[in-house]
């Protein structure tokens, strides 16, 4: 397994969040991002996850809630990457899946477009 603090994950999803187009993260609302070390034991190869209501999803009713939440983890990407270069790939790959997620895109059309 690769070898990676957990600040220095945390400032590649930080880069990965800063490649996101200007104009997607301005349409972002009510979301918070997570670095986390490992998902729940259920499920120990989940590289991230978007907890919340998608945009196309909210009404008049959303109001007043929590913030969505993205949780990136460090754990299985880190076991899963053979090297650095392919870590900061899939950190990418799975900030922007989650993202995504947030803005209704479902995971068929995510592996569609190649962020599966």
């Amino acid at each position: 397994m690769l070898e990676m603090t957990r600040e220095q994950f945390e400032e590649l999803v930080s880069q990965a969040l800063d490649r996101i187009p200007p104009e997607l993260t301005r349409l972002m609302d009510n979301v918070a991002v997570f670095v986390e070390d490992e998902p729940d034991p259920g499920d120990p190869d989940l590289l991230g996850l978007y907890e919340g209501t998608p945009l196309t999803d909210r009404g008049e009713w959303y109001a007043g809630v929590l913030p969505d939440r993205i949780t990136v983890y460090r754990g299985p990407t880190l076991r899963m990457c053979e090297s650095q270069e392919d870590v900061v790939a899939e950190t990418e790959i799975t900030v922007v899946h989650e993202i995504a997620h947030h803005f209704g895109i479902d995971d068929e059309r995510l592996h569609a477009l190649g962020y599966g």
